[in-house]
């Protein structure tokens, strides 16, 4: 199987040759994936080199002469660095664009914090108008960019990740997913983490919402599956825990609930170890999250 950003480079290339409007703005990273793209299309394929600030001003700039531009590189260099044109370039211009990270919170373990984004979603929910996908496998990654592409003038961004579920699910962009009833309390698992999240909880009577579009928060799925199932929500995001509580709160704000955050914690883990490791140091492992989630929903 492939991985999510070589579906990506592929998906992408495609497009270019599809749609006169898109354009692809990258920083030096990634830029192999899309050398056969850059020969057809030499207009419309930028490499603005070690220059993520640029990176970001560049695409506002091709958006502002009318075209969709994709962005790319390693979500720390994507959405942390260049934060400043992100708000203004884009986000005060009033401006659309679509952009696609890798690494997502630790996917190079060895690369060091530098190269490491678990603050992402939460960074760009300080700023109005986000769109933001979290595909859990590379179909799914396929889909939701197909989907951002075509989103007119939105500002989106596709948060890319080594991390994958076995099997993909439909998506539309929108909605989440129910994939499991239950009666005694809501799980939502983000993306690459329902896999675990599903291990963690065979056999408990929980609903397990699945959630690939987590901005806008689908509020009205949460509410119908804690109408049923229980207000207890334990959310379990690829991300810094508990960047969904508010959104999660806010969706169940006139009913009696309550809402557990899990996902990466704010210690920064200093050895470089491996995906996995980081997982497991995190409790994001299946059996860290069925005692979490257990001694959570237990009465």
């Amino acid at each position: 199987m492939d991985t999510m950003r070589e579906r990506f480079t592929t998906t992408v290339s495609r497009l270019l040759d599809e749609d006169p409007r898109l354009a692809v703005v990258l920083a030096e990273i990634g830029r192999d994936g899309f050398t056969e793209a850059a020969r057809r299309h030499p207009d419309r394929v930028v490499n603005v080199g070690i220059r993520e600030q640029l990176l970001v001003g560049a695409g506002a700039g091709l958006a502002l002469t009318g075209l969709r531009p994709v962005l790319h590189t390693f979500a720390s260099f994507l959405v942390e660095r260049p934060f400043e044109q992100v708000k203004l370039d884009l986000g005060h211009q009033d401006v659309g664009a679509v952009l696609v990270s890798a690494a997502a919170s630790f996917d190079w373990p060895a690369g060091g914090y530098t190269h490491m984004a678990p603050g992402d979603v939460a960074v760009l929910d300080t700023l109005d108008g986000w769109t933001v996908h979290v595909p859990g496998h590379p179909d799914e990654a396929e889909a939701l960019l197909r989907h951002a592409v075509a989103a007119g003038d939105e500002k989106v961004y596709v948060r890319l990740s080594l991390q994958a579920n076995r099997e993909a699910l439909p998506v539309d962009g929108e909605r989440f997913r129910t994939v499991r009833e239950g009666r005694s309390g809501v799980v939502v698992a983000v993306g690459p983490m329902l896999d675990n999240v599903l291990a963690a909880t065979e056999g408990l009577d929980v609903t397990v919402l699945y959630a690939t579009t987590v901005r806008p928060f689908d509020a009205a799925a949460l509410r119908r599956a804690a109408g049923a199932a229980g207000a207890d929500v334990v959310l379990v995001e690829p991300y810094l825990a508990g960047t969904s509580t508010t959104a999660a709160n806010d969706a169940l704000a006139d009913v009696p609930h309550r809402v557990l955050g899990l996902g990466v914690g704010r210690r920064e883990l200093r050895r470089y170890g491996t995906i996995e490791e980081h997982v497991t140091a995190h409790g994001l492992d299946a059996r860290s999250l069925r005692e979490r989630v257990g001694a959570f929903l237990t009465p």
